[in-house]
């Protein structure tokens, strides 16, 4: 979905003056540049501009070293993997089931598909987790920045790394060609490790 040059250009007015004296125009063009090609495969008809700008915002401030959540102390945490099709979707939606709000959850890939993988969408559907309106998104900059943790599943080297981030990796089968039934033991596995992390990150005493 394209969107208005001069509508950019108000986004990149705005959080220059905002970001005066501690972020460059120059970095607040990129990161707004960076929103811009996360939301441009979005279903999402309206509000663009206003999305770009959030998602610029909360880049900016981390990159800045500011408080990137108002609302709280909460960890965020990236899934990513080359396609943003099958495990990376599947750990996100796992993870934001069980931490109900605790943690905030993103997912991206290094090359995003054109559609979340069918026998991922199937086997979250036993769950209850519907995936069929989401949709791949790419890897940028600004969604790790934002990320207090990355978890990769096979995107290697393609993903920046910053200081100040925790970055694991994890080995798991790629669901791409499999079907439903040899799916289930790679959600399965995705889920354990999800909820350790969980408990690594939010304690339940907490």
């Amino acid at each position: 979905m394209s969107v208005e040059r001069s509508a950019l250009q108000g986004v990149v007015e705005r959080l220059s003056g905002e970001f005066a004296g501690t972020c460059s125009r120059q970095t607040v063009e990129r990161f707004v540049h960076e929103a811009e090609a996360e939301w441009a495969d979005s279903p999402v008809t309206g509000y663009i501009p206003i999305l770009i700008e959030r998602s610029a915002r909360r880049a900016l401030r981390a990159a800045a070293g500011a408080e990137v959540n108002p609302m709280g102390d909460v960890p965020e945490v990236l899934f990513v993997c080359v396609h943003n099709a099958g495990r990376s979707q599947m750990a996100a939606a796992l993870l934001d089931r069980h931490a109900r709000g605790r943690v905030r959850v993103r997912s991206a890939g290094s090359a995003p598909a054109g559609e979340v993988n069918p026998a991922v969408v199937a086997v979250m559907g036993e769950l209850g987790i519907d995936l069929s309106r989401e949709f791949p998104k790419p890897l940028s900059d600004a969604a790790v920045w934002q990320a207090d943790v990355v978890v990769t599943m096979g995107c290697g080297d393609a993903c920046p790394v910053f200081p100040g981030k925790r970055y694991l990796d994890w080995e798991l089968e790629d669901p791409a060609g499999k079907a439903p039934d040899e799916v289930r033991p790679i959600r399965d596995e995705i889920d354990r490790r999800v909820q350790a992390l969980l408990t690594e990150l939010v304690p339940a005493d907490a």
